[in-house]
């Protein structure tokens, strides 16, 4: 086998999406399973459909068109509205996208109307965390805008927060989109089918039983993918959070100083760092570096196994109070959240393995 590689348990990500597509639906909510964090992986995708999910989003038209050719039918949602370069192949693999912009969806209405489809696009309105959508009190003007475009059905509205921001997805956000929502439908003059209400950091309102009633879909990545919302990064109960593991071989083992001999200036990336004189320390190279993994988003599975610090293709691994000796050609296993996954999954130089009887 190549290593690095990244393993995928496709009964437990089948798992979490089934425990999560039970829980919304509880509260009259439907799944909407995220690809991005995987780069849209077959049988991730293959997962989450039979776990549950209603459809597949990712924010990359390439990865949309992979889930295509790689037989999936249901519906797909570009979840990064297209750029004005991006509209003709933007309705061709996605069947919904979400959009702020008049100009963007004029050009996919015109895309539309030339291959004779109907695009959905679900309104995206900024709730607080300053990344994409329209300012609340704008949104109805823009919904009646698009409600003009041929080509274009306006299926819903939607929000996104705790990603640039940070801002907390709380009842009284979904309460204030809900209030977008009958303005909109005041405006356009008939009901909305979609109220996109969030990610993965919505879970943890969904747990609370907070979740004000009305909110039509969740788009979660992170809670299928990891078993973890994305707010706290706490563990939701009844899900698997090793899906996924990175596993790596050792190529050197010495016992060095803990802290660097000489005069200390930048790293490879910028940064000055900062170091704790521990005395000598066994120290192991694992074949990893930042151009795979982050390595504030990894941790060894190993007992007694720290993570020093990482240049671009080296991880620095503290191994003196190991639980097993360590060795040159040792495999360590390292569990990971949501930065070192999407960053695994981009690399071509970590090997991606379903493991056999994981469904």
């Amino acid at each position: 086998m190549s290593y690095p590689v990244i393993t995928i348990d496709k009964a437990k990500i089948e798992h979490n999406s089934r425990t999560l597509s039970k829980l919304l639906k509880q509260q009259g909510m439907r799944l909407v399973g995220v690809a991005k964090g995987v780069c849209a992986h077959p049988a991730v995708v293959e997962a989450m459909v039979s776990g549950g999910a209603s459809a597949i989003g990712d924010s990359r038209i390439d990865n949309l068109r992979r889930i295509r050719e790689q037989g999936y039918q249901g519906e797909t949602i570009l979840l990064r509205a297209p750029g004005p370069s991006q509209c003709d192949e933007a309705v061709l693999y996605a069947d919904t996208s979400l959009n702020s912009e008049i100009t963007t969806v004029k050009l996919l209405g015109e895309a539309a109307s030339k291959a004779g489809k109907m695009h959905k696009v679900i309104l995206m309105v900024d709730l607080g965390d300053l990344r994409e959508g329209v300012m609340p009190e704008q949104a109805a003007d823009v919904a009646l805008e698009f409600e003009r475009i041929s080509g274009i059905r306006l299926v819903g509205i939607g929000t996104n927060m705790a990603c640039y921001g940070g801002v907390i997805p709380t009842a009284e956000k979904m309460r204030l989109l809900l209030q977008v929502k009958t303005e909109v439908e005041q405006c356009i003059g008939r009901p909305l089918e979609r109220i996109s209400g969030g990610t993965s950091a919505n879970i943890k309102l969904v747990l609370s039983g907070q979740m004000p009633q009305g909110i039509t879909e969740l788009r979660i990545g992170e809670g299928i993918l990891l078993g973890t919302e994305a707010v706290e990064r706490k563990p939701i109960p009844g899900c698997f959070r090793d899906a996924f593991l990175i596993k790596a071989e050792v190529i050197e083992v010495k016992t060095k100083p803990s802290k660097p001999i000489g005069e200390i200036g930048q790293d490879a990336f910028g940064n000055v760092p900062v170091f704790e004189d521990r005395g000598h320390r066994r120290r192991a190279i694992v074949s990893l570096g930042q151009q795979d993994i982050d390595p504030s988003a990894l941790f060894p599975c190993g007992k007694g196994i720290e993570i020093l610090g990482a240049s671009s293709d080296h991880l620095i691994c503290d191994v003196e109070e190991a639980g097993c000796p360590v060795n040159v050609g040792d495999i360590l296993e390292f569990g990971l959240t949501y930065g070192t996954l999407l960053k695994a999954f981009t690399s071509p130089f970590v090997a991606k393995e379903v493991l056999k009887g994981a469904g």
